[in-house]
């Protein structure tokens, strides 16, 4: 009996296991596989019982009735059903160690560091989901929109709550994947969603918060409101949230509460920076040109809007740099110079103020040191904010301090996940200390989530110069040729650290002639891979002339650097207010 259930046990795990690793091949149902398991346990009592009732012999099974077999028979029949006992287990235990470690596909490298990042995931963090417009009008998304953006700015003031920044969150618009993979890709254990319906003077909103693990609704509310009473009813969502998830209010040191609000609780004028916010989100010069007609009329209502002032500010620096030219350009840098000054002074315990302040002393007045000082300021103010983060990263690079830019950039994308800048960014910094692997892997996390992002194919052109491949330099370069003047000069750039000399000549000499005559830091760095460092010295001069805002970049730019060793380089930095490099070792090797 005992042989004969160990025998049945041990035949039923081969067929399981067999079962377990086969039928996937052939595409069919798990079902089928817990149907064997069902089937092999129903199966044991009705063995046992034909057991009881039979003997197995050397001829095969018997009726027992007692006496049929001899001892000896019964021994050398109980040996061979030892061996097919100890057989069969065996070729299961092979079956599973082969599963195990041979047949079974091994996690690839991001699986891997996906199923890390799961177990990285704070329990005290949250995701904020654009909530949805109920009435599907155009003209008041924006209005949802700011209610969500509202939530995660308070939501930042919070001690140990992680919070995810409205440029990764709000990628999720409208979501159709399950709560869990959205938490993954955001690394968030909760999401706050909900929607929303003005009607009139009235208000009415749904929130719920979710957890990305299971999807189950830990805190739900319904409000209905009238919409004079529209601040008092973000605040209280605020505060259920918060205690939903056991927070409190920041006590660091610096640290004071942050709003976008107008300081008379004025909604018109809330309205229409909520609408500048939204334009400005765009990324296109008619986005932006549109911002800034929404946050001057949101001063002409309120004045003394701080926040309207710093954004308008912002948007008037990107204006200069990317859309303008020649007058214009000084126009815009004045214009967004007067705005962060007032909002300076209107209020200086804002930290988008400071940002603001920060940012046009960088490319509007070249004060590299001031800059860093008021990035400083507005991350003390706002310890949280991935924007801060990245700003101060971005100013302590332009000073040389590529360890901390780093450092803080990594911190910002933890808040800030889905945004392709901030990978271009932090492979700006790598590239310039000469980690070029781990810069190729920012660069690769960038174009996952946006392959056109501006200056990505350039950075992989560079990263090819750089290990000294001239010619898969100019085929990348070659890959993305077009009409646009920075594919051209990629190619230039290419050329230059290539062998064809006459190709490389007239190359510079058509970039000297055409749309770079006048962007002299370009200049630079064509010569600085072209290996003529008198010109490329002679170039970096007249940038500084022109006051041309890329000599911001000189302390992570891996061309230049390359020259790093130079005492013009030193005397160089000294001239235009920067500390000059550490020695080190050339960045192209």
């Amino acid at each position: 009996m005992l042989r004969a259930g160990a025998f049945y046990a041990a035949s039923a795990w081969l067929l399981v296991q067999v079962a377990t690793q086969v039928l996937p091949f052939f595409d069919l149902p798990n079902w089928l596989v817990r149907w064997v398991i069902v089937a092999a346990l129903v199966g044991f009592p009705f063995w046992m019982a034909f057991a009881w009732f039979h003997e197995i012999t050397p001829t095969g099974f018997a009726r027992d009735v007692g006496g049929t077999s001899n001892e000896s028979e019964r021994r050398a029949t109980g040996r061979k059903l030892d061996l097919w006992i100890i057989g069969i287990l065996a070729c299961a235990v092979i079956l599973l160690l082969t599963d195990r470690f041979v047949t079974r596909p091994h996690p690839a490298p991001d699986a891997q560091a996906a199923a890390m990042s799961d177990a990285a995931i704070p329990a005290k963090s949250v995701a904020v989901l654009p909530f949805n417009n109920v009435e599907g009008d155009r003209d008041q998304q924006f209005f949802s929109d700011g209610l969500s953006e509202d939530l995660i700015t308070a939501l930042s003031q919070f001690d140990g709550l992680k919070v995810i920044s409205r440029e990764s969150s709000f990628q999720f618009r409208n979501r159709t994947e399950d709560a869990d993979t959205v938490g993954h890709k955001l690394g968030v254990a909760h999401l706050l969603e909900g929607s929303v319906r003005r009607r009139d003077d009235q208000v009415r909103i749904n929130a719920r918060l979710v957890a990305t693990a299971d999807g189950h609704v830990v805190w739900s509310q319904r409000y209905d409101r009238p919409y004079a009473d529209l601040f008092a009813l973000q605040d209280a969502i605020t505060r259920a949230v918060a205690e939903a998830l056991k927070v409190k209010l920041l006590a660091q040191p610096g640290a004071v509460p942050q709003t976008d609000r107008p300081p008379s609780g004025n909604l018109d004028a809330y309205a229409a920076y909520l609408r500048g916010v939204s334009s400005n989100g765009k990324g296109t010069e008619e986005g932006t040109r549109a911002a800034i007609a929404a946050f001057e009329e949101a001063l002409r209502i309120e004045p003394a809007y701080a926040a309207a002032q710093a954004s308008l500010s912002i948007a008037w620096l990107d204006i200069a740099l990317v859309y303008n030219s020649g007058s214009e350009t000084e126009t815009a840098f004045a214009n967004a110079r007067a705005a962060a000054r007032t909002a300076l002074a209107l209020a200086p315990d804002l930290a988008v103020v400071h940002s603001a302040q920060a940012y046009q002393l960088l490319v509007g007045e070249m004060d590299w040191k001031g800059a860093e000082a008021e990035a400083r300021h507005a991350l003390d103010l706002a310890p949280n904010d991935a924007f801060a983060k990245y700003l101060l990263g971005n100013m302590l690079a332009t000073l040389g301090d590529l360890d901390s830019a780093i450092a803080l950039t990594r911190q910002a994308i933890e808040s800030n996940p889905r945004a392709a800048n901030l990978y271009l960014w932090l492979a700006q910094y790598l590239m310039g200390k000469g980690q070029l692997d781990e810069a190729v892997q920012s660069l690769n996390a960038g174009a996952s989530l946006r392959p056109d992002a501006l200056g990505q194919d350039s950075s992989f052109v560079i990263i090819e110069i750089l290990r000294g491949n001239a010619d898969k330099a100019l085929a990348l370069a070659r890959e993305r040729s077009g009409d646009d003047a920075s594919s051209t000069y990629d190619i230039a750039l290419a050329l230059q650290a290539g062998t064809d000399r006459q190709a490389a000549d007239a190359a510079l000499e058509a970039q000297q002639a055409g749309e770079s005559a006048e962007d002299f830091y370009a200049q630079a760095r064509l010569h600085a891979v072209r290996g003529d460092a008198a010109a490329m010295f002679h170039a970096l001069d007249r940038a500084w002339e022109a006051r041309d805002p890329n000599i911001s970049t000189l302390m992570y730019d891996p061309l230049l650097l390359h020259y790093r060793n130079d005492p013009r380089f030193a005397a160089y930095c000294v001239k235009v207010g920067l500390p000059a490099p550490m020695p080190a070792e050339d960045t192209r090797t």
